[in-house]
């Protein structure tokens, strides 16, 4: 059903105009996911997907829905976000030729050549957040195609999905939520604003492997200490990813990292990696990014996704169309729970099976990942690279 509906969804357009509301009551009125419970025996497994006896609300299980059949017969299918980009990536997919007609139609939209930057670069014109994104999100649609003609039942059997930071406007235009030219319009307008915040307000990321005894906490309260004490206006120094445990990507002001990979051994933390990206994304430092994506979001067709699609706020699904206007600008400038989100689609009982997972898009990290997180169940993923 979704392969048949998913290409004619994806290039509907309508008038992009919609209402306006405050900033203050679009990121404190989010919906809460109250009611979990399927509606229908087909919402349930088969079997119970956690142990006899365990309470419904107590799994993460009960997060998700999950269709009444073998789950090996079932896909969920995730997309990468900003960081997985490389100079080359479409050069699989142009002899693809409903792929090549993404790429195309994007470059129209978005006034500029899509594929040429993708296949040439050069990387620093690619790696920068206004182009990065949009290339991204145009690579990992166009690798859907691949995977349509390589493996149909993929899409065909799809139950939920997912995408990491901007993946996660890939998946809900997948899902059938954002037509896709408003959605890449959209892209762009968060790109851009993106790339404003980062330019006004001086940060960067940084991955940092820890143990049991590390003090990332603590670490990062002295390390916001140090810049106020210096003088810093308004510092941060947060954990902006949940990548695995004892991997956390944490985001901040400059100086603020800098304190963290100088002082790294004294608070127990084994590796602290900067990322080469020119922002702290996902923190309070990205609020200047929230309004204009906030207007550009209200003047665009929503719909009620498909299939579930998972939020980067806790995991959860979107419940609707409206829930989706609500909770989305907030993922500008809160942590991706990309840990939890695993937990809540691939936990499990002890012998029961999984479905298959295909990363469809540029790189493997989000594999690598449900790998750290969940062994098992990456057993059954498979990269659709583009």
């Amino acid at each position: 059903m979704l392969a048949r509906r998913f290409p004619r969804r994806l290039f509907c357009s309508k008038p992009p105009f919609g209402s306006e509301s405050s900033v203050r009551d679009l990121l404190d009125n989010a919906a809460t996911f109250e009611d979990i419970n399927p509606k229908t025996p087909d919402d349930e497994w088969s079997t119970l997907p956690y142990p006899k006896g365990t309470s419904f609300r107590q799994s993460q299980a009960a997060k998700s829905l999950r269709p009444k059949r073998d789950p090996r017969t079932t896909s969920i299918i995730v997309f990468p976000g900003q960081g997985a980009q490389f100079v080359g990536m479409g050069k699989d997919l142009v002899k693809i030729p409903s792929a090549k007609d993404i790429f195309d139609l994007a470059s129209e939209i978005l006034k500029f050549d899509v594929l040429k930057v993708c296949l040439e670069g050069p990387a620093e014109k690619l790696n920068s957040t206004r182009y990065c994104q949009p290339a991204v999100l145009v690579a990992s649609l166009a690798a859907l195609e691949k995977l349509k003609e390589e493996r149909p039942g993929a899409i065909d059997e799809c139950y939920a999905t997912a995408g990491f930071s901007l993946g996660e406007i890939t998946a809900l235009i997948f899902a059938g939520s954002i037509p896709f030219d408003q959605g890449l319009k959209l892209v762009q307008v968060r790109a851009e604003a993106m790339q404003l915040a980062s330019e006004a307000a001086a940060g960067g990321m940084a991955t940092v492997l820890y143990g049991p005894d590390s003090k990332l906490g603590q670490a990062c309260v002295k390390a916001k200490e140090w810049c106020i004490e210096r003088g810093e206006e308004n510092p941060e120094c947060l954990v902006a990813n949940y990548l695995y445990p004892h991997c956390k990507v944490v985001a901040g002001s400059a100086e603020a990292l800098n304190f963290l990979e100088s002082n790294a051994r004294a608070f127990g933390l084994r590796r602290v990696k900067r990322l080469p990206v020119s922002g702290a994304f996902h923190t309070p430092l990205m609020e200047a990014a929230v309004e204009p994506f906030r207007k550009a979001l209200n003047r665009i067709e929503i719909s009620d996704p498909l299939i579930s699609v998972h939020s980067n706020i806790d995991g959860q699904r979107y419940r609707n169309a409206e829930h989706i206007r609500k909770q989305l600008p907030k993922q500008i400038v809160r942590p991706v729970k990309w840990e939890q989100t695993l937990h809540i689609l691939y936990e499990r009982a002890q012998g029961e099976y999984f479905p298959r997972t295909f990363e469809v898009g540029p790189g493997k990290a989000l594999t690598t990942i449900l790998k750290q997180v969940n062994a098992k169940a990456s057993d059954h993923a498979y990269n659709v690279s583009p």
